[in-house]
């Protein structure tokens, strides 16, 4: 039985086709080992988000070459997508396998092709088949592939193609398997959520499909994904509000809070229309965890310009913000752009933001002290006696309690908070 290692950079998207990868290889009588130890095949699940992903990619590489110099390495993933002769240049390297080929990976090892599909070409969201995950508690279903936006500091279009959606007959299968086998949580995943539906020959929306899954009750708990400020509607947070299933949790990707440097980005709201945005989900949703992506250090911000944003973040009820220091990414149109900034500034703005997301959290957290939050149980330390799980509204709890509780939803009230998570008691 020839052993296979994968290693996944990247987003939940990846993190899912590595998943739906290790079950079609493990149909295929493959045994799957960690990527730390000595392996027949290496598989790399890239990145191409940034230059640094990249090189953690050929890291990576060279990583598995040393592991096992008789072994067969391969990288797959958004970076063999949009970069493949690049990859194709080094030694440690056997092949190279764009995203569609994920979908016949077992297939495509026994082979020493490089192999990388037109992704602009492709039309249809066949969706990678998954019934059960690593996790054991939670899995991610993706729904939707590909992106039509092009924002100019962006490559992803590139590496995964127009949006294409999964029909919802098909993503409603994917939630009845993961729930048969066991999953309390789902994850809707994609690369452009908020376009769910609208290349189907029926076209339909994510809230409609979401209200499907909630109408039918398929698992305990839905978590929906990353979502454009200007795709989340009325409907769907009303939808979210009163409902028994639909965790309280948005992920939004603001990126800055200047009006200019979102224009510069290719970004379709402003400032303003996010303000209006996180007041709606404020009235709609009060305890929902909301959650940011911004970009520190864009070409041309200056120094008023990320005051703007920095003003934003502060005045608004952020749960958390996931910053990224901007970072030039060949094949976009910013990458051309003038302006582009000394690297300590963008480490100093980025940190600054980073100081902001901590309070933003410690102050989320501590709205839950004295508070009854139902937690999904997803690990136990048997030195310790401790559980550890996540709440609806995306809070790590850790608190006494018995293995048996493994996967279970119990309600705790929450005593403690530190800038990780809270602490807190079983109520039996």
């Amino acid at each position: 039985m020839k052993r296979v290692a994968i290693s996944t950079l990247g987003c939940k998207t990846n993190q899912f086709e590595s998943a739906a990868m290790v079950e079609q290889l493990q149909d295929a009588g493959y045994r799957i080992v960690p990527f730390s130890e000595p392996s027949d095949i290496y598989i790399i699940n890239s990145c191409t988000v940034t230059a640094r992903t990249d090189a953690e990619t050929r890291r990576l590489i060279r990583r598995a070459r040393r592991l096992n110099p008789a072994s067969r390495i391969v990288a797959t993933g958004c970076y063999a997508q949009v970069a493949p002769g690049e990859l194709e240049k080094m030694p440690e390297l056997d092949s190279v396998l764009g995203n569609q080929e994920k979908q016949f990976i077992a297939k495509l090892l026994e082979t020493s092709e490089h192999s990388v599909s037109d992704m602009s070409a492709i039309k249809q969201g066949d969706p990678l088949k998954l019934t059960s995950f690593a996790e054991h508690t939670r899995a991610f279903l993706q729904i939707q592939n590909g992106c039509n936006s092009f924002c100019s500091y962006c490559i992803v279009p590139y590496a995964r193609g127009r949006s294409r959606s999964v029909s919802p007959d098909d993503v409603l299968h994917g939630m009845r398997d993961l729930a048969a086998n066991g999953f309390k949580e789902v994850v809707l995943t994609g690369i452009h959520l908020g376009a769910y539906g609208l290349d189907l020959s029926t076209p339909t929306s994510l809230t409609n499909l979401v209200r499907q899954i909630d109408t039918e009750s398929i698992v305990p708990r839905l978590r929906i994904g990353s979502v454009e400020p200007n795709e989340v509607s009325d409907e769907l947070l009303n939808l979210m509000a009163g409902s028994q299933i639909i965790c309280p949790h948005l992920h939004l990707p603001l990126q800055s809070g200047s009006d200019s440097v979102l224009q510069r980005m290719g970004r379709p709201y402003t400032s303003a229309d996010f303000r209006a945005l996180l007041a709606r989900i404020s009235s709609t949703v009060p305890d929902a965890f909301v959650g940011a992506d911004v970009i520190a250090g864009f070409p041309g911000e200056t120094e008023e310009e990320f005051s703007e944003t920095v003003r934003l973040l502060e005045e608004l009820p952020f749960s958390d913000l996931h910053v990224f220091p901007y970072s030039r990414r060949p094949g976009t149109r910013a990458a051309g752009m003038p302006g582009h900034l000394p690297a300590h500034i963008v480490t100093e703005r980025a940190a600054r933001l980073r100081s902001i997301a901590k309070l933003k959290k410690m102050d989320f957290l501590a709205r839950f002290i004295g508070r009854k939050l139902e937690v999904l149980v997803q690990g136990h330390d048997a030195r310790t006696g401790c559980c550890k799980g996540l709440s609806r509204n995306y809070i790590n709890a850790s608190f006494s309690g018995e293995k048996s509780l493994l996967n279970n939803e119990v309600s705790v009230i929450i005593t403690e908070y530190a800038v990780d998570g809270c602490l807190g008691e079983i109520i039996h």
